[in-house]
């Protein structure tokens, strides 16, 4: 449940678990203001810069984050990208945030566009995005201590913020501002509006020079610091790239991946040429007519589980930016069969505004009995890839590249006098004649099902599989009547109505899929293939919602006859319509790793810098392609991550070496997790 907040009859805020008042007595503006913009020099600090990370420990009710984002609207150096990070063991419900805004009223369309993001804030890392991915707030539900340890941070300044030390001692002791300090570079600015003698004595011994300035009233001292320790610190991290400054990028790959990698770049200041061997973009499996996009769930809140919600969110992000609600996607919510179930302690708190079990309106809308075990996933729909992809790459600094088979990838030097005194590496992108058709100093691999070719002829035979995926798809008959107002989703999934065009009164189609053909890449499909999966999605259909199918059976009847395979075929069924439209085939081939996880990261930092890879989308591609490129975006740039660092892990190139040595034909699933 969200954390309460006690309002004094003069509007002060205050929490009943802390006794204590979420900001000064003056109304707390100054103190954003002048203790903690000004106390670590801001906005000068920030002018010029390509990124700006700032740390903050407690984000309470979000004052300090819309002054700081007022600031970085007001500036005009401000840097391309303003990353502001905060810890919060207890966040306030939307609210109160709001409430506490209305007192500022500069402040109050951005509280507005705040209040939006403000749900689903269960444990772990939470990436909300503003002034179209300019502005990113990294929020870390957790204990403060523990949170930052878990990721990989380096901050340019900290805001030392939380209840009174007297009232709240864990934030402010001196193991919370070692995991702070961990996150500093040296010369990181820090300051806060206690100079409680603890607190500074802790600072010191972390490696800050800690200064005493006048204070904003009422109090008339406050800390300022600067991380200079007089020893080395320790080197815990794992050797990483350095950062790239923007520059220019190569994109190999024209879908959904190389489209989100490309727009995350771009807006950090790249300039960035996607290259597709298509004559138009998304022609391979980004090419579906519509998908699903929707949270995994578990009981024990796995790996999948928590990464899709990372990725849900970014999609949602996302869609809201470039996509027209109604037409190219729509947030209608999905109902799931499910086998697993949800985690046991999310009751009504912030895990239900992701999913919980399907209501029973839902259950009646989909024609399933009241007992049937399915759950409800609010925050789902579908969307139209293509028109994500073209939206994407429309974006600014983003030049695509159509008819571009890249056949190879070879590292270059060119010298000093070539270049003007600087001598400097590249990567060409040759075709199938050996023409240059592309060079830059960063590329990118996100080819999907080509993925694998291009890493092996740089000798790197990672562990990737191709596997084909059919659905079944057609055009409603005129005035039909609904199937179902959301999605559906389960062994299979359902998108009963969405607009085929750009007219909201024109055409309407359905997609029901689909097949997951392991090895198999050939296109198109043989007839008797077209048939098979036809009668796949038919027997899918049937399991997954048994008294919504007959409404779509004559539809199949052209294509499977009377019966199938022992099963009740659509020409059996009785009370179906007749008009529908017989169903079509659609067909294209995905990339899966063993562990099926996408795969995002360097390729060879050592041995191949500056080539990198996001790819093995597999049948998450709406889900997780966004999450992904703003993943390796923030890992090429030395950022804050957008998810968790054991998360980001799971998904990095470094696993792919493991992957290959363990992997064995005899047991191909021996290596995927129970819950994937």
């Amino acid at each position: 449940m969200p954390e309460p907040v006690d309002w004094l009859a003069d509007g002060t805020p205050c929490s009943p678990r802390f006794g204590d008042r979420y900001r000064s007595e003056n109304g707390g503006l100054d103190q954003a203001r002048l203790v903690f913009l000004q106390g670590c020099g801001l906005p000068a600090a920030w002018a010029g810069r390509a990124q700006w990370r700032i740390l903050e420990t407690g984000f309470g009710l979000g004052l300090n984050f819309l002054v700081t984002w007022a600031a970085w609207r007001a500036d005009p150096q401000r840097p391309t990208l303003l990353h502001f990070v905060s810890a919060e063991a207890w966040p306030v419900d939307a609210a109160d945030l709001l409430r506490a805004a209305s007192a500022h009223p500069g402040l109050v369309p951005l509280a507005q566009e705040l209040h939006r993001q403000w749900w689903g804030l269960l444990p772990g890392v939470h990436r909300l995005c503003f002034d179209a991915g300019r502005v990113l707030l990294t929020l870390c539900v957790g204990d403060a201590r523990t949170r930052l340890r878990e990721q990989d941070l380096r901050v340019d300044c900290v805001y030392l913020d939380g209840f009174d030390p007297r009232c709240n001692p864990e934030i402010w002791d001196l193991h919370t501002l070692g995991a702070v300090a961990r996150c500093c570079r040296r010369g990181t600015r820090l300051a806060t509006w206690t100079v409680a003698r603890a607190v500074r004595d802790a600072l010191a011994q972390c490696g800050f020079e800690v200064t005493r300035v006048p204070g904003v009233p009422p109090k008339r001292a406050n800390l300022q610091a600067v991380y200079a320790p007089r020893w080395e610190p320790r080197a815990w991290r794992q050797p990483a790239p350095e950062p790239a400054a923007p520059g220019e990028c190569l994109v190999i790959g024209g879908g959904i991946a190389g489209a989100a990698t490309a727009a995350s770049l771009a807006r950090r200041g790249w300039q960035v040429r996607v290259l597709d061997q298509a004559s138009a973009p998304a022609a391979g499996a980004s090419g579906i007519p519509a998908g699903v996009f929707a949270p995994h769930v578990s009981p024990d809140d796995c790996l999948l589980s928590r990464l899709s919600r990372s990725g849900v969110r970014a999609t949602l992000q996302q869609a809201d930016w470039l996509l027209r609600a109604g037409l190219d996607w729509s947030c209608c919510g999905v109902l799931e069969q499910r086998s697993g179930g949800l985690p046991a302690h999310w009751g009504d708190g912030p895990g239900a505004d992701w999913s919980r079990p399907a209501p029973p309106a839902a259950l009646a809308e989909a024609r399933l009995p009241p007992h049937a075990t399915a759950c409800w996933h609010r925050q789902a729909g579908w969307l139209r890839p293509a028109r994500m992809v073209a939206a994407l790459l429309a974006r600014p600094g983003i030049r695509w590249q159509g008819d571009c088979r890249v056949a190879l990838l070879q590292r270059v030097e060119h010298s000093a006098a070539a270049e003007g005194g600087a001598a400097r590496t590249a990567w060409q992108a040759l075709d199938d004649q050996g023409r240059v058709l592309a060079e830059a100093r960063t590329v990118v691999i996100a080819a999907g099902a080509g993925t694998p070719q291009l890493l092996e002829q740089l000798a790197q035979r990672w562990p990737l599989q191709a596997v084909r995926g059919q659905l079944s798809w057609g055009l409603h008959a005129e005035r039909a009547a609904p199937l179902l107002p959301f999605a559906a989703n389960g062994q299979g999934h359902l998108i009963p109505r969405f607009p085929w065009g750009d007219d909201p009164d024109g055409p309407h189609a359905w997609l029901l899929g689909s097949t997951f053909e392991r090895g198999v890449d050939g296109l198109p499909p043989a007839r008797a293939e077209v048939r098979e999966a036809h009668a796949a999605n038919w027997a899918r259909l049937q399991a997954l919602l048994p008294q919504i199918a007959p409404q779509l059976a004559p539809a199949f009847a052209p294509h499977l006859g009377a019966s199938d395979g022992g099963r009740t075929g659509p020409a059996d069924q009785e009370g179906a319509p007749s008009a529908e439209p017989a169903a079509e085939s659609w067909a294209a081939v995905r990339c899966t790793a063993p562990d099926r996880l996408p795969i995002v990261g360097p390729v060879d930092a050592a041995a191949l810098p500056g080539l990198w890879v996001c790819s093995a989308m597999g049948a998450r591609g709406l889900t997780l392609a966004p999450l992904c490129g703003e993943l390796l975006a923030a890992r090429l740039q030395g950022e804050p991550l957008p998810l968790e660092q054991k998360l980001a892990r799971a998904l990095g190139t470094e696993r792919m070496q493991r992957l290959r040595h363990a992997q064995s034909p005899e047991q191909p699933e021996a290596r995927i997790h129970p819950c994937l």
